[in-house]
Formats: structure tokens, C-alpha cells, sequence
């Protein structure tokens, strides 16, 4: 985990910080080639330079986003936004069903949006893999 994200989770309360560090646990163990950094002011994970997941603090609970998340066939997530992503809210780390999230981060890697080149391409998404 990037030492920036370590500062994030720092700034959290301890429900929302447990949530935080069980998440990032989670998608380095399931996406260990994942660049992590704070990306707009929240930890996301990279793969060859596209974001594929990350989560933020919202106004009581955290959001953990998938960008291409729309497109995975594991149920659970729901829509969020214009393009392809999709998200998962907690309120407390026991609603974090890891089986679940596993089978998320599995799919985070095979099922990918170019969103590095959204603004090259004017807002039109392309199918990566």
C-alpha cells in the first residue's frame, strides 16, 4: 500500500478507517500489480495506467468504485454515474463480503474501459479487454 493511502486512511475515523485498510488489503492481495496512489484525493489502483478501483469518504459511508463495474457479471454492485462504472457502499468492515470482493477484483483485471484515454477520445469509451 502507497504510504500516501496510509495517510489517507490516517485521517479517518476508526469505522471508516477499518473499512479503508480491509479494502486496500484486499485489492493488493487480488491485484498485486496494481499501482496504487491518490488519484482527485482518494486511493485508487492502476493497471498499465487505467484506473480500475478505488474507494472515497462520502457523506456517511464509504464508496468503493469500480470503473468498468457496469460491464462485470458478479452481482452486487450498483450504477453509478454516466459511464461504466459501478460502486458498493459500507458503513462498517463486517458488510465487506471478501468472496464477493474477490470475485470484483478478479473481474476488475479482465473486464476494462480505457477511461486514460476519455479525454483523447472526446468521452467515448473503448473496451480494453
Amino acid at each position: 500500500m502507497h504510504s500516501d493511502t496510509r495517510k489517507y486512511h490516517a485521517t479517518l475515523p476508526p469505522s471508516e478507517r477499518a473499512i479503508c485498510r480491509l479494502l486496500a488489503e484486499q485489492i493488493d492481495r487480488h491485484l498485486p500489480e496494481a499501482e496504487n496512489k491518490i488519484w482527485h484525493r482518494h486511493p485508487v489502483w492502476f493497471l498499465a495506467g487505467n484506473p480500475v478501483v478505488g474507494y472515497s469518504k462520502l457523506k456517511g459511508c464509504i464508496r468503493l468504485l469500480f470503473w468498468s463495474g457496469q460491464s462485470f457479471r458478479t452481482p452486487g454492485l450498483a450504477k453509478e454515474g454516466t459511464f461504466k462504472a459501478a460502486e458498493a457502499r459500507y458503513t462498517a468492515a463486517d458488510q465487506i463480503d471478501v468472496g464477493l470482493l474477490k470475485r470484483w477484483l478478479i473481474e476488475a483485471r479482465d473486464v476494462q474501459w480505457d477511461y486514460q484515454n476519455i479525454v483523447k477520445r472526446k468521452g467515448r469509451l473503448v473496451r480494453l479487454k
